[in-house]
């Protein structure tokens, strides 16, 4: 008797150890990843814990401002480079290889050109600055300023991590879209202050294509911020957190309406950031580089440096809207920080950018306000009744769930390949004829 109890006891005792080691595991591990979630906020706390409270509240927030342009401003650069090695891969030619970096004793192999950004930024900054004789003084100069300066703005309210949200507003989706929209204006700006009647039809041909596009890419977003039921870019984020049957994550993309949305927000962000196929505003064999024509040097490195910011700042914002945004995409996977799968997914659009623009060949500018007015919008319009739907739809269970996904598919397809047809009717396939 006493040595069955001992043996009990024995292996109680053993049980206990096990459920104390991997309770102590658990902790440690949660401890390590608040570690390194915390580390961006920690690093800078260390910085300004002396700092009585406002100037502590300052010195932060510069802080963030500083390392949102450092950061975007680097990615810019890298940007550069890698978006011409990929060209150059796709189609078939050399990117730059050549360009070392300076003061360094070892140049074999030029460093697979990664001096590259540097050099185009000593070109920019040394370059001479030519302005018309007749231009207005003052805009010519502010225009490439306010460009640059909307664009940084819009950063503020993106969340690139669990902690990193710049400034948290209750309305961050519209004040992220207001910013975007007052670009419009230097882009009018930089045309009008060139006292250049071609730059000046250029740029009201760029707001052409500004305002056909903000359509579509407002509408498609309208569907989001009904089902999280929230304008915070934070809230919206949120509202996608967990998962479905143990692994699958509450993404917007991953549902009928959500990658509809999608696909209408990433081709509406291509023209507004002025992306292949829909880089008509910068068109050189049409428009000599359109509304930049009387602008040179570091002016319009400017202008080059606020599209790649636009580019970045609704590259991440289709993160947050559709991609869940700092969220993890497996369960296991969440002990990497926020931050790391805000940036992986960020980068992935970017490459999508890039690829697109190797890709497919410039649209004509009848082409592009027809692809907007005549088929995004409506598509856009009907999706949001898709949208709809969907919610009324949220408790159904079983094989009715089936039955909502399969009419959801059905009201996604069936208006893009009616109203498809309908702009291609009429159209024959293009043919071609060679000389003998």
């Amino acid at each position: 008797m006493s040595v069955a109890l001992s043996a009990c006891v024995a292996t109680s005792a053993s049980e206990w150890n096990v459920r104390v080691a991997i309770a102590a595991k658990h902790l440690l591990a949660a401890a390590a990843e608040s570690r390194l979630e915390r580390l961006p906020i920690t690093a800078r706390n260390f910085f300004t814990q002396w700092l009585p409270d406002p100037w502590r509240w300052l010195v932060n927030s510069l802080i963030g401002i500083v390392a949102i342009v450092v950061v975007f401003a680097s990615l810019f650069a890298v940007l550069t480079l890698v978006e011409r090695k990929v060209l150059g891969r796709v189609q078939n030619r050399p990117g730059p290889n050549r360009t070392g970096l300076p003061f360094l004793p070892f140049t074999e192999g030029r460093m697979f050109g990664l001096g590259q950004p540097l050099a185009d930024g000593i070109k920019m900054l040394t370059k001479e600055d030519i302005v018309p004789r007749a231009a207005d003084q003052v805009l010519h100069f502010l225009a490439p300023v306010a460009l640059l300066a909307f664009s940084i703005l819009t950063f503020a309210v993106i969340p690139f991590g669990r902690n990193l949200v710049p400034l948290a507003l209750d309305a961050g989706v519209l004040y992220f879209f207001a910013a975007g929209a007052a670009t419009e204006l230097a882009v009018f700006m930089a045309g009008w202050a060139s006292r250049n009647k071609y730059s000046l039809l250029a740029a009201m041909r760029a707001l052409a294509q500004l305002i056909s596009y903000e359509l579509p890419l407002l509408l498609s977003i309208v569907p989001v911020v009904m089902l999280a039921g929230s304008l915070s870019t934070g809230g919206i984020v949120e509202a996608q957190g967990g998962w479905k049957w143990g692994f699958v994550p509450h993404w917007h993309v991953l549902t009928p309406w959500g990658f509809a949305a999608f696909i209408i927000f990433f081709i509406s962000s291509l023209a507004e950031s002025n992306r292949s196929p829909f880089d008509l505003p910068e068109a050189e064999s049409e428009l000599i580089a359109g509304h930049l024509t009387e602008y040179s040097g570091f002016k319009y490195a400017l202008f080059f440096m606020a599209e790649y910011f636009g580019m970045c700042a609704l590259s991440g914002m289709g993160v947050t809207l559709f991609l869940g945004g700092w969220q993890a995409p497996l369960p296991f996977l969440e002990i990497i920080p926020s931050y790391v799968w805000f940036t992986v997914k960020l980068l992935s659009l970017l490459l999508g950018f890039i690829w697109i623009r190797a890709t497919f060949p410039r649209l004509r500018i009848d082409q592009l306000t027809r692809l907007a007015w005549k088929f995004l919008v409506p598509l856009a319009l009907f999706n949001i009744g898709v949208a709809a739907f969907w919610s009324r739809t949220h408790d159904w269970a079983g094989p009715l769930q089936l039955a909502r996904w399969a009419i959801a598919l059905v009201l996604v397809v069936a208006p893009f390949v009616l109203i498809g047809r309908k702009l291609s009717a009429g159209i024959a396939p293009r043919t071609y004829r060679y000389a003998t």
